[in-house]
């Protein structure tokens, strides 16, 4: 039985489909749902090609969103005058709801908490890069370098549908290999891939990658939308990073 991840991505299936409405640069209040629900199952089949353990919440939604891709195409009842309801309007509800959760939230979370849970980066190696004169960039989160590995799948080839797959690869091995192309220096997210040969090795990588991003080991950077991507450490070269992950992944 191949080992499953729990996805930490997205808090749910509301918060992926405002990172899709976001990305889509859309209104929340009149949202391409035929577009917004592709992309939504899209990313359901990604997540799982990354062995990540769904919640049955994610199924949930995308069966209301097929449900209302339905109902808004269908033609309107003749005969009738009433001005129906917008399919969509329960689910704008929602999201409004949850934008407002996640804002107070946020407000919470801007609270000086550091030293807790929180990796520093030396001062040298800040002044490193402040001297290389860099545009200014911002920090991206889990759902970005998502979107970063569509693209790099997109790129490489489809495997033989013949092909017998029975390699464990061990993620607590790929942390290393990470860490000490960093420690060299600054490492583009694509090219992170590059000496990956198949799909279950780029997964393996990335999966690593995650965590040691979601352990702020790890910090991805990019001074522009589209741009490239950054992988920098945020520990200082010289520290032991200890991870507990010694799941394997199976594709």
């Amino acid at each position: 039985m191949n080992p499953r991840f729990q996805l930490e991505i997205f808090e749910g299936p509301l918060d992926l489909l405002l990172h899709l409405i976001k990305k889509s640069e859309v209104d929340v209040h009149d949202i391409p749902i035929a577009t917004i629900t592709d992309q939504y199952l899209g990313y359901l089949q990604l997540f799982e090609q990354l062995n990540l353990d769904l919640a049955g919440e994610y199924l949930v939604m995308a069966a209301t969103l097929m449900q209302i891709k339905s109902r808004m195409l269908l033609p309107p009842a003749e005969g009738d005058e009433e001005e129906e309801e917008d399919p969509r309007e329960d689910l704008v509800r929602q999201l409004e709801e949850y934008q407002r959760f996640r804002a107070a939230a946020g407000q919470l979370a801007d609270r000086d908490i550091l030293d807790r849970d929180v990796f520093r980066r030396s001062p040298q190696v800040a002044e490193e890069r402040d001297a290389r004169e860099l545009p200014p960039l911002r920090e991206l989160e889990l759902a970005d370098l998502v979107d970063a590995l569509r693209e790099v799948l997109k790129r490489l080839p489809e495997e033989a549908a013949h092909e017998i797959v029975g390699e464990r690869i061990a993620i607590a091995d790929r942390i290393p290999v990470i860490l000490e192309r960093l420690r060299v220096g600054d490492v583009e997210f694509a090219s992170l891939f590059a000496d990956r040969g198949s799909r279950r090795e780029v997964i393996c990588t990335f999966l690593a990658l995650l965590e040691l991003v979601r352990m702020r080991a790890v910090r991805a950077l990019q001074a522009e939308r589209f741009g490239p991507i950054w992988l920098t450490l945020a520990v200082p070269r010289d520290a032991e990073v200890s991870l507990e992950f010694k799941d394997d992944y199976k594709g």
